[in-house]
């Protein structure tokens, strides 16, 4: 017990050194990162789930500045001085996705407020806040991921297929006037500019991937879901 327990000590002993060794600027080659103790209770899978959130959100905060850019009217219905704080206000700041604009809705419910005309408030926030919160919700409400937790690639997949049609309601969605509800890609001047179609790309294969890399690891299916994007309907997560 003695020689098991100072194998123990010597252990922690050696772990700590690594958490404290100081790096030197002046030296040469890459900068390892600090390790965390935390670490040890992950999976590959668990720190590959968390790079695929994070992604999808770092995307989702790009297309936040891309739309607010388009469309400047919609961050000052926030009362927010400027673009940089309307979007460091979802993605920087605690909030549980509680905005008073959105009027205590989340997730999908906050994305229909983006189309519905008589919603007077932020169309961006109820679009970006609901798609992350969305997101966050196919990953079981958690944004750090240990052995003990499990996915669902059901909820993964059927979260891409609602950025789909997202997406597509977002360039064909209009009011009463004709008008679309919020611009996006640019098809003026005879060169169509897909940017915010290549962003919103990027969340879907992030998704799509996350569900199928789930559905492998744990040999659970998830049942693929076909619907015409025109009358399609967002699928509860």
């Amino acid at each position: 017990m003695t020689r098991r327990l100072a194998i123990i000590i010597l252990t922690a002993v050696s772990l700590t050194a690594c958490t404290s060794t100081p790096k030197h600027p002046a030296a040469k080659g890459p900068a390892s990162p600090d390790f965390k103790f935390n670490s040890l209770a992950k999976s590959d899978i668990d720190m590959v789930a968390e790079i695929h959130q994070q992604e999808s959100l770092s995307h989702l905060r790009v297309l936040m500045e891309k739309l607010y850019r388009r469309n400047p009217r919609e961050f000052k219905k926030s009362g927010q001085p400027n673009i940089e704080s309307a979007v460091a206000r979802v993605f920087d700041s605690p909030h549980n996705w509680n905005f008073p604009e959105l009027h205590g809705k989340k997730s999908i419910e906050s994305i229909y407020l983006t189309f519905q005309e008589d919603y007077k408030n932020d169309r961006v926030l109820a679009l970006i806040a609901g798609l992350a919160c969305m997101i966050i919700t196919s990953y079981n409400d958690k944004t750090e991921f240990f052995l003990l937790d499990s996915l669902d690639p059901q909820k993964l997949y059927n979260s891409a297929r609602n950025v789909e049609i997202a997406v597509w309601k977002l360039g064909n969605t209009r009011n009463s006037q004709g008008e679309l509800f919020l611009l996006s890609n640019d098809a003026g001047g005879g060169i169509r500019n897909l940017s915010f179609e290549r962003e919103f790309g990027k969340i879907i294969a992030e998704q799509d991937s996350m569900a199928r890399v789930i559905s492998e690891k744990t040999n659970r299916s998830f049942v693929r879901v076909v619907q015409s994007l025109a009358t399609a309907v967002f699928i509860p997560i």
